[in-house]
């Protein structure tokens, strides 16, 4: 009997993989654009993990009352506990937990980063608006930074890059910019949720406190000039982040090249067009977003990034 067949999961833990990629299929398509580049043992955990955390962010969304919200996420979060224990059975009946809690056995996972995620959904349910950007990054890091750690226990760091005990750092920084990129690109439909992420001092600072409730910028407010201001910020939250890129191994690279990728074209149509996120929900086509996993494929991008890193260094 090969490695590979000692290796492979079992039957019931391989339908619930499945059902854990079917999830990330539907429901996060520029995710699973980037983890498509994987090998199949770390696509199947980072299927996992985007499935457990879709349904903590499905009950943060949903239409529960904020107390029912509040017992759902920690009767999530004791499903976690039951991960981390190593009580999750392969028969077990929720095909998530099942390919959580193998992921965990094959990957050196920080479960508590999924803690993380919930507390901020909570920050979520109650309410929680944000004065300036130090407070906003706090969610931020529960979040998407927690996300970008949990994703680095898969992906591994290449032995003897340099810098490497900075990896999980620069893995929460690129999460930092890819949700800034969310809320710039959902600030709309977010205030049709009666949600505002923006810091509160900026919105003052551009005149937009009134929120963004229509398709055009409040009367008097310089909307492009806030939309322009978070980009230059989350730009250099970008440039921070892809220090990762050179510490990881080429596949697990091109993922993240590709992920953040996607966002940070994104980005460039929001600098380009700010008022398009107060008329609809901008994003690439498939064709593009295919085009940016090619390039990450090839290593372009992790190459490029690589020699503007070297750059600044000097």
């Amino acid at each position: 009997m090969t490695v590979e067949e000692l290796t492979r999961p079992s039957a019931p833990v391989q339908a619930a993989y499945s059902y854990c990629e079917a999830v990330t299929g539907q429901q996060a398509r520029n995710f699973a654009y980037g983890i498509r580049l994987l090998p199949a043992d770390k696509r199947q955990a980072m299927s996992a993990l985007y499935a457990f955390s879709r349904r903590v962010d499905d009950i943060g969304d949903g239409t529960l009352a904020p107390e029912e919200k509040h017992e759902r996420l920690e009767g999530t979060r004791a499903l976690l506990d039951r991960v981390r224990k190593g009580d999750v059975a392969e028969d077990d009946t929720d095909p998530v937990a099942v390919a959580l809690a193998d992921s965990a056995r094959r990957f050196p996972i920080p479960l508590e980063g999924l803690d993380e995620l919930i507390d901020g959904v909570l920050m979520d349910v109650r309410g929680a608006t944000y004065r300036t950007w130090d407070d906003l990054k706090v969610y931020c890091r529960c979040v998407a930074g927690a996300i970008g750690r949990l994703s680095l226990g898969v992906f591994g760091t290449q032995p003897g890059a340099a810098d490497a005990e900075r990896a999980a750092e620069y893995a929460d920084t690129l999460g930092l910019a890819l949700q800034l990129t969310n809320i710039l690109r959902d600030v709309r439909e977010d205030a049709g949720n009666g949600r505002t992420y923006l810091p509160a001092e900026d919105l003052a600072r551009f005149g937009c406190q009134d929120g963004f409730g229509s398709a055009t910028p409040p009367p008097g407010a310089d909307f492009a000039g806030l939309v322009h201001f978070e980009v230059r910020r989350a730009r250099a939250l970008f440039a921070e982040g892809y220090r990762l890129l050179p510490m990881l191994d080429r596949r697990s690279g091109a993922c993240v090249a590709a992920m953040a990728g996607i966002y940070r074209r994104l980005l460039d149509r929001i600098e380009r067009d700010p008022g398009a996120v107060l008329r609809g929900r901008v994003s690439l086509p498939g064709p593009e977003k295919a085009y940016v996993a090619v390039r990450g494929l090839s290593g372009l991008d992790a190459r490029h990034i690589a020699r503007s890193t070297v750059r600044r260094r000097a």
